[in-house]
């Protein structure tokens, strides 16, 4: 469904129309399941769904049309994750730092997508949601630059290096793992 049936759609959501609301859910809920498992945690992101589109239907009704509605579900969608990161911080973590993600990598069948993932989530804010924006969820930097409320040489240049920053990471633990191993 392209972006202006899903604004009808949600237009029409907004009107009362159940099967519009769930066509537009139908619509965005990949895109929106997978921007959010990378902007906070693949553990969180169902919560963080159902959230986001908890907060969207709320203000549906005062949905303007000024952007395609997946580009503002995406806007909610990235305040939520913001809450959800801002409400771990506040809250202490039960599992020391390092122990909290050796498991996931231990496990063959993820192996370099959840280190990928790993590294991903350890990149300053800015460039992993420029990243995430263009590179998984797939909007064009004029779209990630519209929902990050800066140029898209800004984007242009956080992605550029988000790329830098996992590939020196990604390097870096591959060395690691061989020097570990170079001396069995």
């Amino acid at each position: 469904m392209d972006d202006d049936e899903i604004t009808r759609q949600a237009f029409r959501a907004a009107g009362g129309d159940r099967r519009a609301a769930e066509q537009f859910v139908a619509a965005t809920r990949h895109q929106l399941h997978r921007l959010l498992s990378y902007l906070s945690d693949p553990g969180s992101a169902e919560d963080l769904v159902q959230e986001t589109y908890l907060r969207a239907f709320a203000a549906l009704p005062r949905f303007a049309g000024r952007s395609p509605a997946r580009m503002w579900l995406l806007a909610i969608a990235k305040r939520v994750a913001a809450d959800h990161l801002r409400g771990n911080r506040r809250r202490p973590r039960t599992t020391p730092l390092e122990e909290s993600g050796t498991e996931a990598v231990k496990t063959p069948d993820h192996g370099r997508l959840v280190i990928l993932q790993q590294l991903i989530g350890e990149l300053d804010e800015d460039r992993r949601e420029a990243f995430v924006l263009t590179q998984i969820t797939g909007l064009s930097y004029a779209e990630a630059a519209e929902l990050c409320e800066c140029a898209v040489g800004t984007i242009r240049s956080r992605v550029f290096r988000a790329r830098d920053d996992l590939t020196a990471a990604m390097a870096q633990g591959e060395g690691g793992r061989r020097s570990a191993t170079s001396g069995w």
